[in-house]
């Protein structure tokens, strides 16, 4: 392995155990096992390294999680779907900073445009994806008005329950409070 994979696993590991503004280029370089000028030499900066980082985990956590919540053989969704929300939420407690790192991005991008960019296409994904796994086919075969609506849904509620996880840990809803409250959501729009 080349010192810019060792740098990328260096900061994917910090970003889980420290988060992004906690997260140093001495913290990097040490988990990596080289020089700090490495960091600039490959990345440019921390913070190129630390969203490259951070896009990566994501996207495997999102792969991770789509192969892992496949519907149940008698296609019933309603397990399936209570399976994702409890998933999510044992991710959000297990993994805070990382979930705090994903929200500091968003943050930097505001500051930066060419991030902005790659955050943009990142969340367009991440509907794909949330619409691939309630819908339980391929991201290639998930019809665009599902990314529109039940994707763009799924991962505003997802981000909405993570800041309760991430803001109060000790009163943030479970899996079960969630989808009683996605019932009577649909119930009031009916």
């Amino acid at each position: 392995m080349g010192n810019r994979e060792a740098l990328l696993i260096g900061a994917k590991a910090c970003l889980r155990e420290k988060g992004y503004d906690r997260t140093s280029v001495r913290d990097i370089a040490a988990v990596a096992g080289v020089s700090t000028a490495a960091v600039g030499y490959h990345y440019g900066s921390r913070e190129t390294l630390l969203n490259q980082a951070l896009f990566e985990i994501l996207d495997e956590w999102g792969d991770a999680m789509g192969r892992a919540l496949v519907p149940d053989a008698d296609g019933s969704s309603r397990a399936h779907f209570e399976r994702v929300w409890e998933s999510l939420i044992e991710d959000f407690g297990a993994h805070p900073d990382l979930w705090l790192a994903s929200v500091e991005l968003f943050m930097q991008a505001q500051r930066q445009p060419e991030l902005r960019v790659a955050l943009a296409d990142g969340t367009a994904q991440g509907r794909r994806g949330m619409a691939a796994i309630l819908d339980g086919v391929p991201e290639a075969e998930v019809r665009e008005t599902s990314v529109r609506t039940l994707g763009t849904v799924q991962l505003a509620l997802v981000s909405g329950v993570m800041l309760q996880c991430l803001g109060d840990p000790a009163t943030a809803p479970t899996a079960a409070e969630v989808l009683e409250g996605i019932r009577a959501l649909a119930a009031v729009a009916r």
